[in-house]
């Protein structure tokens, strides 16, 4: 029992070692970012295209399109992963079929971006003759990359329902529909949730994707439509730190990753209010 006891405190130390050193690390990064983007985050950067001039140097192109991105990339992957998500929990019959299918799904969330990428050139731009580089081009792409991570965790939100709950309505006398519309969506929309701005944090710090369909490292006027191209904030951030004036690397970069990260924090944030919204609304 002492030799036990030793271990466990042993392996208690080593975990928080573990922990700690993560947490240095990314606060050493986060500081140092931070303490080169904070003389350059203004209202003029907020609102400026890009320039060669640091000082007239903005990303309001790029946030203006990477919203319009994230918007389309929502559309695109939910109603798809819910549904496919709801299909596979609710209706699938257990079958070799479907084994066969939830291990495919499973497997391509582990798929490499880049991957997606040439899937996005040759289907949509090749094939369906997207513009490259366009916002649509690139949405279709990112929502084909996070599609087998939304139907994952939906269908864990949809699995997590108790069963007794569908029983009770059932008995009820409600059809197997009304039973997924009024009992399993409501019950399971605070996991659903969680899940679907995760992947759209995801999906906003791509590049790899959106390079191999096309997307432009430099736009200087805002998009007007989806079919316009458009430079991701990351790819803007690519861009300037391989720019030849020390500004841009030391200045510029991490003042655009600051507001990238304010971006995704945001995401975040609302992921967890909206979860704890709907589980206070169904629990009480």
């Amino acid at each position: 029992m002492k030799g036990d006891g030793w271990k466990e405190k042993m392996f208690m130390a080593l975990t928080l070692v573990a922990t700690l050193a993560g947490i240095t690390i990314l606060s050493a990064l986060l500081a140092l970012t931070f303490y080169e983007a904070v003389n350059w985050i203004d209202v003029q950067f907020l609102t400026s295209p890009p320039s060669r001039f640091p000082d007239r140097a903005g990303i309001y192109p790029s946030i203006v399109g990477t919203i319009m991105s994230m918007i389309l990339v929502g559309v695109f992957s939910v109603p798809l992963g819910v549904g496919a998500a709801i299909y596979l929990e609710e209706y699938g019959r257990r079958s070799r079929f479907k084994q066969i299918l939830e291990i495919n799904i499973s497997n391509l969330a582990a798929v490499p971006s880049i991957v997606y990428g040439l899937l996005g050139l040759g289907l949509f731009v090749s094939t369906l003759h997207i513009g490259a580089g366009s916002i649509l081009a690139g949405s279709l792409t990112l929502s084909l990359l996070i599609l087998p991570t939304v139907i994952v965790s939906s269908q864990e939100a949809i699995r997590a329902v108790p069963d007794s709950l569908r029983e009770a309505s059932i008995g009820l006398g409600a059809s197997k529909w009304q039973t997924i519309r009024n009992v399993v969506l409501p019950s399971s929309i605070p996991g659903i949730l969680t899940g679907v701005i995760l992947s759209l944090s995801r999906a906003i710090g791509e590049t790899a994707p959106l390079i191999m369909i096309g997307a432009a490292t430099t736009i200087f006027t805002a998009p007007k439509s989806i079919f316009s191209t458009y430079s991701p904030l990351p790819m803007q951030i690519f861009m300037w730190t391989d720019m030849p004036k020390e500004e841009f690397l030391h200045g510029l970069a991490p003042a655009a990753i600051i507001v990238l990260l304010a971006i995704m924090l945001s995401m975040n944030a609302l992921a967890i209010y909206l979860r704890n919204h709907y589980r206070k609304k169904l629990w009480g």
